[in-house]
């Protein structure tokens, strides 16, 4: 059976999170997330209600280096206005779901190799500093959602 480059780096993205990055996340009190991403269908991670960890393989795994990075997908499920300093590409952006709502994401490339030398703890370092951030940023809002 032969895999097309699409299957194969979706096969090597799953494996490399599920055998480094989640068990990593996991050691660094993050736990399965009862959130469901409207676009994502495996499960997330998250450390509090605020901010959920997707991993995104499918996007760009039709590119010859899709072995190399994935897009990860931080969600933030709720449905509220976002202060203006929180939107834009470096922040949150829009996401669409069921019955009118719009929830806020940040999607970030995590790359986690180069070449032949593998980047995994670098990867998973800037994966939980960029979380810590956006977290940081949205923990004002808490009282909001209530």
């Amino acid at each position: 059976m032969h895999l097309n480059i699409n299957e194969a780096n979706t096969i090597f993205r799953k494996s490399i999170i599920k055998g480094f990055f989640e068990p990593k996340l996991v050691n660094l009190d993050f736990k399965k997330s009862s959130v469901k991403h409207p676009a994502i269908s495996d499960d997330g991670l998250m450390q509090s209600d605020l901010l959920h960890v997707f991993f995104d393989v499918e996007t760009g795994a039709d590119y010859p280096d899709g072995d190399e990075w994935f897009i990860v997908d931080m969600l933030f499920p709720h449905d509220i206005k976002l202060p203006d300093n929180l939107k834009g590409t470096d922040y949150f952006t829009t996401l669409s779901v069921d019955d009118g709502k719009t929830y806020w994401h940040h999607r970030e490339l995590i790359r986690y190799k180069y070449g032949k030398s593998k980047k995994l703890d670098n990867a998973i370092e800037f994966l939980e500093s960029k979380y810590k951030e956006l977290h940081a940023l949205l923990e004002p809002l808490q009282k909001d959602l209530n």
